[in-house]
């Protein structure tokens, strides 16, 4: 399991939230949509502290986590999280590790 974040979607999760640095982001896997990944499931962000996070990723004042029951989504996978400002859009892209 792997996370990576470039420089551009810091920015966008510092806007989109209206927080000031240092804080957490958790990623975990949200019923709806199509899923890239797994089928029905979407990536989900929500701003608040760990509970019992498993995996973290500190990166410019913001960490982000992964709660222990939420490992299953992430197992196997490098995720990696761009903006693109052609379409003002986060992208998640997932590749799979063996």
């Amino acid at each position: 399991m792997l996370i990576s974040i470039d420089e551009k979607a810091l920015v966008w999760f510092t806007d989109e939230f209206g927080i000031n640095r240092p804080f957490y982001i958790r990623m975990f896997p949200q019923y709806a949509g199509f899923g890239e990944k797994h089928k029905g499931y979407s990536l989900a962000f929500s701003a608040e502290v760990p509970a019992n996070a498993c995996f973290i990723h500190e990166q410019n004042g913001i960490t982000f986590y992964i709660e222990g029951s939420d490992t299953w989504f992430f197992e196997d996978t490098n995720t990696s999280l761009s903006y693109d400002e052609r379409i003002k859009e986060l992208l998640v892209k997932y590749e799979g590790v063996h």
